[in-house]
């Protein structure tokens, strides 16, 4: 598992390492990049840009729900301490109906 600095391609900011696990998206402004194939390995070929789109309930902690700008697919990470809240709670509004018709029309 890697845990490292990065550049946020999406909002430009530093964004340090997590220190717990290996930091997967911009704690600033959500966006991922599709890297990985399992958490922490860097080895999908991708590289989109993972677009947070939603919020999940997941054990006692939640994941962003995310669509890669490039290939479309839907990937999930857990939420990190230190990330945005006002935009987890933005997220977490998201009218699901819509989401689903959104999620359809792009397959």
């Amino acid at each position: 598992m890697i845990d490292e600095n990065f550049i946020c391609e999406n909002c430009g900011k530093e964004i340090n390492k997590l220190g717990y696990t290996a930091r997967d998206h911009c704690n600033y402004c959500l966006y991922s990049k599709h890297v990985d194939i399992n958490p922490g390995d860097r080895k999908n070929t991708c590289l989109g840009l993972l677009k947070p789109i939603g919020i999940e309930k997941f054990k006692d902690t939640y994941k962003i729900i995310y669509q890669c700008e490039k290939c479309k697919q839907i990937h999930k990470n857990i939420m990190a301490s230190d990330d945005n809240m006002d935009l987890i709670i933005k997220l977490s509004q998201i009218n699901w109906d819509s989401f689903i018709m959104l999620i359809s029309f792009n397959e």
